[in-house]
């Protein structure tokens, strides 16, 4: 990934390299003095010759320098169809089926840190999780650490004072989304909002870094001074003051000229997300990375320094997907630059000679806050789950998409409606599971069978997170030391069973515990003894089968009967067991391996269908944009390749 980049880089200086050196050439004949002031005739026109014979024709620089706007001009054109720009604010370069996304946060902590706070031994590449060379996360941690609130209020005299034609692009685009009446939130105020002048709010509340500055400014009728930098991971803005402004409150939050200064963004995009009434919009104006560097450059993140202003666009959108995932909607982004920002000039002389008094290009990503859905409808369980999973922490955007269909698959097998409302009230637990799932090895417990088991333990009616369980768990997975009594010789008893038994083992045992019944304690503990002579009985029975097998129709038959209360006592077991034929047995296991095949078959064409269908709407949505705006996926592609990608 980084030899991508580093190579299109050096690919890129030495062209500029050819070219300076190719106009060197002609302006130095250019000015070569005339044949009547010529000292010594013979030298000056030796010199001339060797100029005319170094000079490469034209041809070879004009075509290179076409290229290169072409390329750029090719970056430039949008992914969007027209009939998505027609109800959008002009500028409209990325629609909402363009964004494509890795399945996990794909940042390393140094990506949102400035110069100061970096050292050394905890430097990495921006998006190092795809290369496995991730920084101790102890590494440098507190040192040098930036005081953003101390930063800003010692700097609240340098303005930003952004070009006319810039703030007028960004009031042109509020005013396309901000009615009068309505409830704004602005997250990094200071003295100036954009906002269009004839526009009326309800309520302005600025939430920003100095008090002087938001106090200047005329539109905000309420302010408080927060650290957007100050989070809880994983939740949001860390501020009672933000906390008490209330969920589901504004029709609008706008945050110009603040993410590049942001530490935590998916934190704050969380935080705007709850505070959003549903249908609320979110409208992220940015400005190219140079624009104030002058000014600000001590408190610009790294991953504003080393990426480009296409690029920019994209990781913001991912702020929006990683944050709350589908619970934005209408994904956007804009080029709200003005034209003079947007004209490349000809000359590449004059761009390296000649300050470039151009007005900054300026940019916008932007969604709405989707609608929960309210009320479970039996014929789409799956709606009704995926909403619930935006705001979960802890599941990265892949883990919610593999648990989703299983915590549907999980409810509908459920018997009762008192079973269904206890699976649906424990989805908090969630989080704790994937806590400890995450700690796993990924090949050995693969994504699929986190998802599994997360699923298992939901659907059963007993289990509730408790710490009792979820102790259990971590021993079962292996997390921590077994018990002596329980999970150590299980797990020597079932070592020959496959992975996926095991989880199926262990989702149907973890939520036997922490119920402090003693009828329970003594079903577990009939359990853990029982196994050994049933599967004893088994190999009798059936002396052809193998090891694995004989665990997996032993384990699952004792669980079973054994492990609930009140089904059977080990000696009832027992009888019933020794009464069992060999093809019995062989009956039983071969319809507890077709149920565990015809499960994935059904999952895996579920999935399928669902891909179909998703493919065959981004389908169509490029299509549309290709008739309308040609072929380019230039942006996308830039940030794809070399960031994501590698």
């Amino acid at each position: 990934m980084g030899l991508c980049i580093l190579g299109d880089i050096m690919m890129a200086s030495k062209r500029l390299s050819v070219a300076l050196i190719a106009c060197g050439f002609v302006s130095t004949h250019a000015f070569a003095p005339s044949a009547t002031s010529r000292g010594r005739a013979t030298v000056a026109e030796s010199s001339d010759t060797a100029l005319h014979a170094f000079a490469p024709p034209t041809l070879i620089i004009g075509p290179m320098i076409r290229r290169m706007k072409e390329e750029q001009e090719k970056k430039k054109m949008p992914m969007a169809g027209a009939n998505e720009a027609k109800n959008e604010a002009p500028g409209l370069r990325v629609g909402a089926n363009a964004w494509k996304w890795p399945p996990v946060w794909p940042y390393d902590s140094n990506f949102f840190k400035r110069k100061s706070e970096m050292n050394e031994k905890n430097q990495a590449a921006p998006m190092n999780i795809l290369t496995g060379q991730m920084p101790s996360p102890d590494a440098g941690e507190g040192e040098n650490e930036f005081n953003s609130l101390k930063y800003w209020e010692e700097n609240s005299d340098i303005k930003t004072n952004l070009d006319p034609k810039v703030a007028e692009k960004i009031k042109n685009h509020y005013s396309f989304y901000l009615r009068d009446g309505m409830s704004v939130l602005e997250l990094g105020a200071a003295e100036e909002s954009y906002l269009p002048d004839n526009l009326k709010l309800n309520r302005h509340v600025g939430v920003g870094a100095v008090k002087k500055q938001m106090e200047e400014n005329p539109s905000i009728t309420e302010s408080y001074v927060i650290d957007l930098n100050d989070v809880v991971a994983d939740e949001g803005i860390k501020s009672v003051e933000f906390s008490n402004l209330g969920n589901d409150t504004f029709d609008a939050v706008i945050m110009a000229n603040t993410i590049d200064f942001l530490n935590n963004p998916r934190e704050v995009f969380k935080s705007a997300w709850r505070a959003l009434k549903p249908g609320g919009i979110m409208i992220v104006p940015f400005l190219s990375k140079d624009a104030y560097v002058d000014k600000f450059d001590e408190a610009f993140t790294k991953q504003w320094r080393d990426m480009t202003d296409d690029q920019h666009m994209w990781v913001c959108g991912s702020f929006f997907q990683f944050s709350a995932g589908e619970g934005w909607e209408g994904l956007k982004g804009f080029d709200i630059s003005p034209e003079e920002a947007k004209k490349d000039d000809d000359n590449v002389l004059s761009k390296l000679s000649k300050k470039d008094e151009r007005p900054c290009e300026a940019f916008v990503v932007q969604a709405r806050k989707n609608c929960l859905v309210e009320e479970l409808d039996e014929d789409d369980v799956e709606s009704f789950i995926k909403s619930r999973m935006w705001m979960l922490p802890t599941l990265e955007d892949r883990d919610k998409k593999l648990v989703v269909p299983r915590l549907a698959r999980a409810y509908d097998a459920l018997q009762t409606d008192e079973e269904k409302e206890k699976m649906l009230q424990h989805f908090d637990a969630l989080p704790k599971i994937y806590a400890s799932l995450i700690r796993m090895d990924q090949f050995a417990f693969t994504f699929s069978m986190q998802a599994q088991l997360a699923a298992d333990l939901l659907g059963d009616p007993d289990f509730n997170g408790n710490d009792e369980q979820m102790k259990n768990m971590k021993m079962g997975l292996g997390l921590r030391k077994p018990s002596a009594d329980f999970w150590a010789p299980v797990g020597k008893l079932t070592a020959k069973m496959t992975p996926e038994d095991k989880v199926n083992l262990l989702a149907y045992i973890v939520p036997r515990f922490g119920s402090d019944d003693p009828a329970q304690k003594e079903a577990l503990e009939a359990f853990v003894s029982g196994l050994e002579p049933t599967f004893a009985v088994i190999r009798s029975k059936c002396p052809g089968m193998n090891e694995g097998d004989v665990q997996l129709l032993g384990s699952e038959l004792l669980a079973s009967e054994v492990l609930i209360p009140g089904r059977s006592t080990r000696e009832e077991f027992a009888i019933w067991l020794g009464a069992l034929a060999e093809d019995d047995l062989k009956t039983i296991l071969a319809k507890r391996k077709s149920f565990k095949e015809d499960a994935k078959l059904e999952l895996k064409a579920f999935q399928e269908e669902r891909e179909t269908e998703q493919k065959k709407t981004s389908r169509e949505e490029r299509d549309d944009s290709k008739a309308s705006h040609g072929c380019s996926r230039g942006a996308h592609s830039n940030f794809q390749s070399k960031e994501w990608k590698g």
